[in-house]
């Protein structure tokens, strides 16, 4: 599927959400210059960051905050928090890419069922969280943001188990960035990615809302659900999901 994407430069309309889906498809995805700025630009670079879902890096210290239940993870409860954290100013990070238009265009895709985010809370305190699309059995990964220690790596924890035991086959982390790279992120070439991301929404682009295009998405709530997995997992039947249940999905890939 090819999406027509506005001429190199930046957009100023307001982004659709249909033209959104149809660019991160093709391997493009919207970016501003400045939380404040009046517009957007495409970008498709030239070598991506994705985290193998089987790579992923759980040190020995971060399985022990998982395991205990440091912070209350949730899924889908305050995405427009999260997201509104992720464009807040910080001390290490003074500007964020998303304006305005990308805020909007991603509460709407939430709102049609395909941006989802993941919160961590200490207390009542939105300690930080991650947000990302769903297209087919591809994530990707917009943004993370940590206001207490390990917040973003537990989000991080936690997205990949849900994404392991939901079908997903593809975690697209945009850019390489140490604190990714140590998380068990890899750097490919745009030929590689293309393949992969191809593979990922093969049967959902085009498709819709069809029986074809549900069968071949990935399962963003299987872990609410306690979906049938091997190993069998404990306490997800009975309540809410534990870390755990999130420490034993992840072992086998550290």
């Amino acid at each position: 599927m090819k999406a027509t994407l506005p001429d190199q430069g930046v957009a100023f309309a307001p982004l659709d959400p249909q033209l959104v889906l149809g660019a991160y498809a093709i391997g493009v995805f919207p970016m501003a210059d400045a939380r404040d700025a009046d517009g957007v630009y495409w970008v498709e670079p030239k070598h991506r960051a994705i985290l193998p879902l089987e790579g992923f890096h759980l040190s020995h210290s971060l399985r022990k905050t998982v395991a205990a239940d440091r912070f209350r993870v949730t899924a889908d409860v305050a995405f427009e928090q999260v997201i509104a954290l992720c464009a807040e100013a910080a001390d290490d990070r003074p500007d964020t890419w998303i304006n305005p238009q990308i805020e909007r265009a991603s509460i709407e895709l939430h709102r049609l069922g395909f941006a989802h985010s993941i919160e961590v809370w200490d207390g009542d305190r939105l300690a930080g969280g991650l947000y990302g699309i769903a297209l087919g059995r591809a994530f990707f990964g917009e943004s993370m943001v940590s206001r207490a220690r390990d917040a973003s790596k537990v989000a991080m924890a936690w997205l990949v188990a849900r994404l392991k035991l939901g079908g997903f086959t593809l975690l697209d982390c945009q850019f390489m960035t140490d604190h990714l790279s140590s998380l068990g992120a890899v750097e490919i070439p745009r030929s590689t990615y293309v393949g992969l991301l191809s593979a990922a929404v093969e049967g959902v682009v085009g498709a819709g809302a069809s029986a074809a295009g549900a069968a071949a998405a990935g399962d963003f709530f299987a872990l609410d659900r306690g979906a049938a997995s091997s190993p069998p997992l404990t306490g997800t039947e009975s309540g809410p999901p534990t870390g755990k249940v999130i420490a034993q999905l992840l072992v086998h890939t550290s």
